[in-house]
């Protein structure tokens, strides 16, 4: 510490060897920086306040409804990014400072001071924003506050309404595309169930029941067609015991029995006994019915002529006895249900095999139909989203068409201010005398650094790093101590002066300012 203060007293020795120097650079600095600020154009500030109410009453009950931005944020946003060049531009013109500029230098000039000067101050959670301006002539600073008070509320609703319609616009692109997604995925759903519709089950029944209930109707076809076989084979061995019994060469009609004409004609004969007793012999259906009848009585004698030229054996076994024929008419019958029932069952066992090496191909179906499910499932949701963000997106625009997301009062109209609010200079005055002081300080401190002298033996033994045998000392005399007197006391009064020369300068100023 005493270290510190020995070497700290040694550069205030070397430096108060300079201080006239000191002194009259601070006389040089401070009077210059005096006239500096004396000379310093006014500027005239002048200032709004705009407050915007984002409390709406649809806000709270439109909730859920209609899509809600946050208004103070976009507030907010608006208030820092309000000042860019586009807008500087704009303000330009409104505002007409633009009629004296000549050339892009001065313009873009302008347009640099506007961006620097033009403030917009905010006070936080309440949503009141300060809009200033200072400049040299009071008309234009207000004008250009009323300017950017306008630009301030045209920006802050244009942005909204800009923003509502790009957000609308693309919602529509949206489900224009999604619309197109869904017709092609409900095609693909179209084109898949008509090209599987045999293997994607019936009657909202699954494959697997399908494949069971072919397996039933086979068997139960199998079953008949057995069941079928053994009643032929009864019939077949019950017609070999039966022997039939010949009739005369040349029979009478009504001997011969052919029974598929005979049950026609017996049938025909009874109708025409019903119609007789209802219609005369004349009525179209009586005669209708007679003609048939002697039609089928005529192909009977056709068929026993051809039977008899035939041969006596086709003749007489076509006259074979009633039980006889009964046989050999179920015998035939029994055969024509065998070869159906063979028909079923073999139709049966084709399906069921064309089922079962189908079903190997159901789970790559299922897959296939599964994914077609979930994209169109995806595209559905979405659509549905877009249409219901749409309608919400609707609403919104609608309530702010009609009640405002934000009114934006004007609490203060801008000012014409009649007082300068810049240059401070009773605040400068003081600062340019301490500037001088600082400076004359630090000359002197810099010229002793330049030209140093050693004040004591100490600091000379440190600094050589030799011994000193001993120091001489200068002796004051009358003479000497009127001098130092005189020039310390000249100093001080130059310092002094100094000072209430930079008070008096600013005294004069608070009276001249008043």
């Amino acid at each position: 510490m005493e270290e510190l203060v020995i070497q700290l007293v040694g550069y205030l020795r070397g430096m108060w060897r300079f201080r006239w120097w000191g002194l009259a650079l601070a006389w040089i600095v401070g009077v210059s920086g005096c006239i500096a600020i004396y000379l310093m154009p006014d500027k005239y500030e002048s200032s709004a306040r705009v407050f915007v109410d984002t409390q709406s009453i649809l806000r709270p009950l439109m909730s859920g409804l209609a899509v809600q931005p946050n208004v103070d944020q976009q507030i907010a946003i608006l208030s820092r990014t309000l000042i860019n060049r586009p807008n500087v531009e704009k303000l330009i013109t409104m505002a007409d400072l633009d009629l004296g500029v000549r050339g892009n230098v001065e313009r873009e000039a302008l347009i640099a001071e506007l961006t620097a000067g033009l403030q917009i101050r905010g006070t936080g959670r309440d949503n009141l924003f300060t809009l200033a301006y200072a400049d040299t002539r009071p008309d234009r600073a207000q004008r250009v506050v009323q300017s950017l008070v306008s630009l301030f509320v045209e920006s802050g609703l244009g942005t909204k309404r800009q923003d509502s319609d790009s957000a609308r616009r693309f919602i529509e692109e949206q489900i224009k595309n999604y619309e197109g997604k869904l017709n092609e995925a409900e095609n693909r759903m179209k084109e898949f169930r008509l090209r599987n519709m045999a293997l994607m089950g019936d009657s909202g029944k699954d494959y697997v029941s399908q494949i069971a209930q072919m397996s039933g109707q086979l068997e139960q076809a199998r079953l008949e067609l057995r069941e079928a076989e053994n009643s032929r084979d009864a019939l077949q061995s019950q017609l070999v015991g039966e022997e039939p019994v010949l009739l005369p060469q040349t029979p009478s009609p009504s001997a011969v029995s052919i029974p598929e004409i005979d049950g026609r004609i017996d049938a025909l004969k009874r109708n025409l006994d019903d119609m007789m007793q209802r219609y005369t012999d004349q009525h179209p259906d009586v005669v209708g019915a007679k003609r048939v009848i002697e039609q089928l009585e005529q192909q009977k004698l056709d068929e026993i002529e051809a039977r008899r030229k035939a041969g006596p054996g086709q003749f007489g076994a076509l006259n074979s006895n009633p039980v006889f024929q009964q046989m050999k008419l179920a015998l035939a019958e029994a055969q024509a249900r065998v070869a159906s029932l063979r028909a079923r069952v073999g139709e049966y066992e084709s399906r069921v095999n064309q089922a079962r090496a189908a079903s190997k191909m159901l789970p790559e179906l299922e897959a296939e139909l599964a994914q077609l499910n979930r994209d169109y499932a995806v595209h559905k949701s979405n659509y549905d989203s877009l249409v219901a963000r749409r309608e919400s997106a609707n609403i919104a625009v609608e309530m702010d068409a009609k009640s405002g997301i934000a009114e934006f009062r004007l609490i203060d109209p801008p000012s014409l201010p009649v007082k300068p609010s810049a240059p401070n200079r009773l605040l400068l005055m003081p600062l340019a005398g301490l500037a001088g002081l600082a400076a004359g300080f630090a000359l002197t401190f810099l010229i002793s650094q330049l030209r140093p002298a050693f004040s004591d033996g100490r600091a000379l033994r440190e600094v050589t790093g030799l011994p000193v045998l001993g120091t001489v000392s200068m002796l004051p005399t009358p003479e000497r101590q009127r001098l130092r007197k005189r020039g310390l006391m000249a100093f001080s009064g130059g310092l002094v002066a100094f000072v209430g020369a930079i008070g008096l300068a600013t005294f004069v100023l608070h009276l001249i300012q008043r």
